[in-house]
């Protein structure tokens, strides 16, 4: 049975100071369903990921952004926030002078179905972050600084399971990370989607961390352009061959425009 989309981008070109870094882009990503966008480095896979969540260094030239049927194209990105999609960068921002706590307390103020008061939103905190082997220590700390890649990383899972977002955009989580954060992460990605039936697309060129997870679909960019989808077999192509034959598709379509 073929899930409805819980994303649907169509048609979606995007530039930054008038050059063109997406080209016609359309993908549908359905409900409780892990889908991966691979590609080599430049590919465009980050910059789709900053279209999506409203980054307003990208302009929109074409197409559409569709969330559980709302157009939120024209959306600013604390509207798309609300609005249920949550984006991982691959470097994670530090903020020096705002604490850990502080900085998730205001993420959830204002949200509908998030009032907590002090004790049971600590509470909580704490809970998520002994399930992803994080010091609770961590939480008074000011957001990011001096943290290892690896805990930036776990500080975002955090966040992931807080929010429950409809839609998780993960860009590069793999990045820089051992294999003990690697475990850590890939915990927090299984916890969000069985508890929240929580929705996946992850951005990524490297496919170690897909070991630990059920991909449903593979999208395969190659500047700027998608040139190939496809199920969880197109992980090992990748593996074995690279993006090679993607880039040689993309130059046929070309030849052919």
């Amino acid at each position: 049975m073929t899930r409805k989309p819980l994303l649907s981008i169509a048609n979606l070109s995007a530039q930054v100071e008038e050059k063109q870094i997406l080209h016609n882009v359309s993908l549908d990503v359905p409900q409780g369903e892990v889908h991966v966008l691979m590609g080599p480095n430049g590919a465009g896979k980050s910059t789709l990921g900053h279209v999506i969540m409203g980054n307003p260094t990208y302009e929109v030239t074409q197409g559409s952004i569709q969330l559980a049927d709302q157009d939120i194209t024209e959306l600013s990105t604390d509207k798309r926030s609300h609005a249920g999609l949550f984006l991982s960068f691959q470097a994670p921002v530090e903020i020096p002078g705002v604490p850990l706590s502080s900085f998730l307390r205001a993420t959830i103020d204002k949200r509908e179905g998030f009032a907590m008061k002090n004790k049971e939103f600590r509470h909580t905190v704490e809970a998520l972050a002994d399930e992803l082997s994080m010091d609770r220590a961590y939480l008074d700390r000011e957001l990011g600084v001096g943290f290892s890649g690896g805990e930036k990383k776990k500080v975002e899972m955090l966040q992931l399971l807080l929010l429950k977002p409809k839609l998780a955009i993960l860009d590069e989580t793999d990045s820089g990370l051992d294999v003990d954060a690697l475990s850590v992460v890939s915990k927090g990605m299984e916890a969000y989607r069985q508890t929240c039936d929580g929705t996946l697309l992850i951005i990524t060129h490297n496919t170690r961390i897909l070991e630990h997870l059920d991909v449903d679909q593979v999208h395969v960019m190659v500047q700027g352009h998608l040139v190939a989808q496809g199920d969880a077999s197109l992980i090992d192509e990748i593996d074995n061959a690279g993006f090679e034959q993607f880039e040689a598709t993309l130059a046929d379509m070309r030849a052919h425009e």
